[in-house]
């Protein structure tokens, strides 16, 4: 079980996808993005979506990323962040909000 403590560390805001590139030495189908995070800036963050969506569908696309993960090194890319899915056997969605808010906005 995760406390209402742990839960609060993780900052989730919404995005906006402004970028969107094959990564390129990667073992897996997965785009290199950039993600405009209002006040936080432009984020450069991996997803391994790429035989779910393509660049266009993606491209001002408003998203719920994981502001505050430690960067990963993914192939030759530096993640920083993680764009928020769920998944069924239906295939995945990407989580994102009912109207077009803000980048950089706070979820609650």
């Amino acid at each position: 079980m995760v406390t209402i403590e742990d839960f609060s560390k993780i900052e989730l805001r919404i995005g906006k996808i402004v970028e969107v590139e094959d990564l390129e030495g990667a073992k897996k189908p997965i785009y290199a993005m950039k993600v405009d995070l209002g006040e936080l800036g432009i984020r450069s963050i991996a997803a391994g979506i790429k035989d779910v969506y393509s660049k266009e569908q993606l491209l001002g696309k408003r998203v719920v990323v994981v502001a505050n993960l430690d960067p990963k090194r993914i192939a030759n890319f530096v993640s920083e962040g993680m764009v928020l899915a769920a998944e069924d056997e239906s295939g995945i969605s990407l989580l994102g909000p009912d109207k077009e808010l803000m980048p950089g906005s706070r979820v609650r």
